[in-house]
């Protein structure tokens, strides 16, 4: 036929050539081919504009209607029509490119960190002034990473991390050893005691926790240490009168600025306006702060930024080692 262009073999009713034991596969660059001279009507043409030589096209063309099973131009001399069979593939070969360059756009824009999906949990006894203060950095920084938040108990996150819901966590270590996770040490956090304005404790620099006894008690049932602290009064001898409990921050410290008690907590969890709070002594009672991921597991473009920041990332001075303060003031330091 002119310019070269040759009907398919015979195929079976399988859609395989004959005299050939496998189909043909059909690929991106053939379909493109295909739509470029549904659009032109002309081989030269489409050739011009796929910046492809007109044999290699027509090749193309030749291989595609050997996958589909039947022609899919009819040329007469200058002429080129689009088949039947051609019309009627065409919608569908238009989609998968329409799909094909979409997904290529998502993964470049995902490699790029345009739009990319972080998934972070946080331990929800640690104060969001200090965390917070991260990542207000970190999205300047990586404007493109789309960070989404959920607070929980230690447990729970690592929970998700192991079923994949969650990226990376900012938890405690467990009790248990987990070979399975990966702990990057961030900080260290000491427990205070926190008092409203005018209590007695204000005017010492540290608290030994002796002299917390026969206070009434506020207990956060929420903290992964709470069975420690327990545990630790009782082998101090230290009496306190329980008066509430809560799994919830922001009441306890609501209540211990109405006097209705003292409550224990990580140092940088006080965030109520006019809180004070003291450092814990005789004996010193602190946490550590890690960012878990599961060991193994490749990080993403956006995980692996985001480890990097963090690891980097200088932690506000603890305010335990800072001269007596409320808690907006150390809260801001």
């Amino acid at each position: 036929m002119p310019g070269g262009y040759n009907p398919p073999r015979p195929v079976d009713v399988h859609g395989e050539t004959l005299g050939q034991n496998e189909v043909i596969p059909m690929e991106m660059h053939q379909i493109r081919y295909f739509l470029a001279v549904c659009s032109a009507l002309n081989f030269t043409r489409a050739a011009e504009q796929c910046n492809v030589t007109q044999p290699a096209l027509t090749r193309a063309i030749q291989k595609l209607e050997e996958e589909l099973g039947g022609l899919l131009f009819r040329r007469e001399r200058k002429l080129t029509h689009v088949t039947d069979l051609g019309n009627l593939v065409r919608p569908q070969l238009e989609a998968v490119l329409q799909q094909s360059e979409q997904a290529r756009s998502t993964a470049q824009s995902f490699l790029q960190l345009k739009d990319a999906p972080l998934r972070l949990g946080v331990m929800c006894t640690i104060g969001p002034v200090r965390f917070v203060s991260f990542l207000s950095r970190f999205g300047t920084d990586h404007p493109g990473i789309e960070v989404s938040l959920t607070e929980s108990i230690p447990d729970s996150l690592i929970n998700m991390l192991m079923e994949g819901t969650l990226d990376v966590a900012v938890t405690s270590a467990p009790e248990a050893p987990n070979e399975r996770l990966d702990l990057r040490k961030l900080y260290d956090e000491r427990f205070v005691v926190a008092f409203p304005p005018g209590h007695r404790f204000e005017t010492m620099r540290e608290v030994p926790l002796r002299e917390t006894s026969g206070e009434s008690y506020l207990a956060r049932t929420n903290c992964e240490y709470y069975e420690r602290l327990e545990n630790v009064l009782e082998q101090q001898m230290v009496r306190l009168d329980d008066v509430f409990r809560s799994e919830r921050e922001d009441w306890i410290q609501i209540m211990v600025m109405s006097g209705m008690g003292i409550a224990f907590m990580p140092e940088f969890s006080a965030v109520l306006p006019g809180l004070c709070i003291r450092p814990i002594v005789e004996p010193v009672v602190s946490r550590t702060i890690h960012l878990a991921t599961v060991a193994g597991r490749r990080f993403s473009p956006a995980v692996a930024t985001f480890v990097k920041a963090i690891d980097r990332y200088k932690w506000p001075e603890s305010v335990a080692q800072q001269p007596p303060a409320k808690a907006t003031e150390e809260s801001a330091a």
